[in-house]
């Protein structure tokens, strides 16, 4: 069971609900995209913490509904991307060197959600390697896509990965401490 799952199970409304969810996920992971806070060796954004929260607390299909509709909000232009309008908008911008990572957020909510069904968002040892491996997921696409993009000869591990291990490290540990800690208090008032 996941978060979305624990706190709409006796709620009727289960379509309006999840429509509601997917849009105000999108919305969250646009507005995550526009704070940058400053960190070593590259400015922080939150929206790969936001991507994996939403698949930890909607779950594998729900998170991937929120991704997709942000993703499609972008690829209609809409500047809903960290940089954008400035970096340009819609199909052009995805096309960049952050296209391979834009699909990676779909996998990293899927795998997020898949591994907060089977109960990874409990404990805080479990919710940071599921916060782990599902940043990771990201970079899959995210480096093979650079590197079809620059050339393999590129530094594509120095552009695309180094700079953001520290970052992640710190959203896995955020993770842990966020989801854990929201379903004990979930426990707490609904007795679960």
């Amino acid at each position: 069971m996941t978060l979305y799952a624990a706190l709409t199970a006796s709620r009727p409304e289960k379509i309006a609900m999840a429509a509601l969810a997917a849009v105000a996920g999108s919305i969250l992971m646009t507005l995550s995209a526009k704070i940058a806070i400053p960190f070593y060796p590259v400015p922080l954004t939150m929206t790969t913490f936001v991507v994996i929260g939403l698949g930890l607390a909607l779950g594998p299909r729900l998170g991937v509904a929120a991704v997709a509709l942000y993703l499609m909000q972008g690829a209609l232009g809409l500047p809903v991307f960290a940089g954008t309008p400035e970096k340009g908008i819609g199909l052009a911008y995805m096309a960049g060197p952050t296209g391979g990572y834009l699909v990676g957020y779909l996998l990293a909510a899927f795998t997020a959600g898949f591994l907060a069904e089977r109960g990874a968002d409990r404990s805080v040892v479990t919710a940071f390697l599921a916060a782990l491996v599902a940043g990771a997921v990201i970079y899959v696409p995210g480096l093979l896509y650079l590197g079809a993009l620059f050339g393999w000869d590129q530094p594509i591990l120095a552009w695309g990965l180094y700079p953001f291990i520290l970052g992640d490290l710190t959203k896995a540990a955020l993770a842990a401490l966020v989801f854990p800690a929201t379903w004990a208090m979930i426990a707490g008032k609904r007795g679960f």
